[in-house]
């Protein structure tokens, strides 16, 4: 870990045991128990057994774990009991989550914010891309939890609208990818507008480089556990390696895309996205399209209708490996290869989570091959690897891939959509009446 803090490792499998202890067990305030079952939620993970008793009595916590392992609720649950029943005066919160994307920060307020209605606190979403008054007003009311980007919430501060100094318990997760956006300066400045003595729990796949720099800077004599090896080869997610004609590439793609499950499509740029998305569409693959190009709303709508199941298939830039987190994507294709070993984990990471199985499948042509062996090897993974051309049945046995209906998908008008929105639309279709019934799925 290039000199960082030793890590207790921990099993990496996320099931409960017999031998697990209750939430109660674990020292959480008593109202947060039914607000749990309320929400399905029965026995906790195992860094949630490993972080939540150090959390609670007030140390310093730092966590390594993938995503899906159930951190979001590791670090949560302690940030709430130990807020329980204080009072935030007007612009100053007491306790903050700092996160490096919008999508990130909206699937965290959404999880914490009936949580902290159960013991009569209030969470508040803080991020760009989204309207200043409404995040004001509710500041200027008292806020107890933030859960904020960095950009914005430096923005609130320096507009004389939010004041730090009363935050006695920060959160930063996915501090590693906070690091590889360039946020560590301003992270460094926010802790430094907090309590000087407050508790700080930093959750994060990797703990090298910028990340051991605030791990030793900003935490004092952390409790440190790990859920997973700092090369991820969880044992519910099989690799694999396509190698295939450049010719068949776009055809083996939409066949794959007709698949039954959740999957996302990494592709490299925005450009390569939208195309790839209106080809799929025109072959009757409902499908979104997801990059930083997009407004915010449109984004919201199009995670809002994967995450539902009304669009099975979404094609993204790396923007969706550092921001979604839904469950039940069974697949996860690189349509284009990454180069870096942590954007392929960080891409896979959106499959096999919190103890799901799934699958993640890299693309590449023949003369690709030794440069994509050489990336899984740095990303410790040990893929299979098979040539295929469409309509093979390996292709289909690894990942579910069938013919497409060929009738042309059209994303359904959405009563709120605004003049923007039409950039969202995957496939350069109009938007009209939908060629057919839209599927539900529960979450």
């Amino acid at each position: 870990m290039n000199g960082c803090l030793p890590v207790h490792a921990m099993p990496a499998d996320t099931a409960a045991t017999d031998s697990t202890p209750s939430f109660a067990e674990l020292g959480i305030s008593p109202n947060l128990v039914p607000a749990l079952k309320r929400a399905g939620i029965d026995a906790p993970f195992p860094i949630q057994v490993a972080t939540l008793p150090d959390a609670i009595a007030g140390r310093d916590i730092l966590g390594r774990g993938q995503t899906g392992s159930g951190k979001t609720l590791a670090f949560g649950l302690a940030l709430l009991t130990r807020l329980d029943g204080r009072r935030a005066m007007p612009k100053r919160p007491l306790g903050l989550v700092l996160v490096p994307t919008r999508e990130l920060a909206m699937q965290v307020s959404d999880a914490l914010s009936p949580l902290a209605h159960s013991l009569n606190l209030n969470v508040r979403l803080i991020a760009g891309g989204m309207p200043y008054a409404k995040q004001i007003r509710s500041l200027e009311r008292g806020v107890t939890v933030v859960v904020a980007t960095p950009g914005r919430l430096v923005d609130l501060v320096n507009r004389g609208d939010l004041d730090l100094s009363d935050v006695s318990i920060t959160v930063l997760d996915e501090a590693d990818q906070m690091a590889d956006m360039g946020f560590v300066p301003i992270v460094r400045e926010i802790l430094d507008m907090t309590k000087p003595k407050g508790q700080r729990l930093l959750f994060s796949a990797t703990l090298d480089g910028d990340v051991d720099s605030l791990v030793r800077t900003y935490l004092r004599n952390p409790a440190t556990h790990s859920l997973d090896p700092v090369h991820s080869q969880v044992a519910t997610m099989d690799h694999h390696v396509l190698l295939v004609h450049p010719a068949d590439k776009d055809v083996v793609t939409a066949q794959i895309a007709a698949r039954d499950g959740r999957t996302i499509f990494f592709m490299r740029t925005q450009a390569g996205v939208d195309r790839l998305a209106g080809q799929l569409a025109a072959q009757g693959v409902a499908v979104g399209a997801l990059h930083g190009g997009k407004t915010q709303a449109v984004r919201t709508r199009t995670l809002d209708a994967f995450r539902k199941g009304e669009t099975p298939a979404l094609v993204a830039t790396d923007v969706a490996a550092r921001g979604i987190h839904v469950d039940g994507i069974s697949l996860v294709v690189h349509v284009d290869s990454p180069t870096d070993p942590k954007d392929y984990l960080h891409r896979a990471g959106r499959t096999a989570r919190a103890g799901e199985s799934g699958t993640v499948v890299t693309l590449a042509s023949p003369k690709q091959q030794r440069m994509v062996s050489s990336l899984t090897k740095r990303a410790g993974v040990d893929p299979s690897v098979a040539r295929v051309r469409p309509g093979d049945q390996t292709l289909s046995d690894v990942t579910g891939a069938r013919e497409p209906s060929g009738v042309p998908w059209v994303a359904p008008v959405s009563p709120s959509r605004d003049r923007s929105a039409g950039r969202g639309n995957p496939s350069n279709f109009r938007p009209r009446r939908s060629s057919g019934p839209r599927r539900h799925q529960s979450r």
